[in-house]
């Protein structure tokens, strides 16, 4: 039986009291809402907004929403404008939120598609 109750779809989670110094590797996905100091690397990643990642994040998709010391490879990046992001950034696909601070470079991942970038309009502002 996984966390969620079924037998199909397992994923882990990270409290927000928890605070994990070393790396981390999970065939499944990972929902991170305490601290981890050390890389990440797993299916898929959702991070909290009131977490914080030091370390190298690698996933297929990931949706960040707290703070991150270290690069990000990703397939499919959404940074929520909670998210503070400090370093480099791969993808295929991101999206990325008004309000959200990223401060490093972003570049495409090697793919023979090109990458896709999509930056949502603030609501308020039209």
């Amino acid at each position: 039986m996984s966390a969620t109750g079924g037998k199909s779809i397992p994923f882990s989670l990270i409290g927000g009291d928890v605070t994990i110094t070393g790396n981390l590797s999970a065939s499944v996905d990972l929902h991170v809402d305490g601290h981890v100091e050390g890389d990440i690397c797993c299916a898929a990643l959702v991070q909290g907004p009131d977490s914080r990642i030091t370390g190298h994040v690698t996933a297929q998709s990931a949706r960040l929403a707290g703070l991150v010391d270290g690069s990000i490879t990703a397939g499919e990046l959404v940074v929520e404008s909670s998210a503070r992001i400090t370093g480099d950034v791969s993808y295929e696909r991101i999206t990325i939120e008004p309000g959200s601070r990223v401060e490093g470079r972003f570049s495409p991942k090697d793919s023979q598609a090109p990458a896709e970038i999509r930056l949502l309009a603030n609501e308020a502002a039209e």
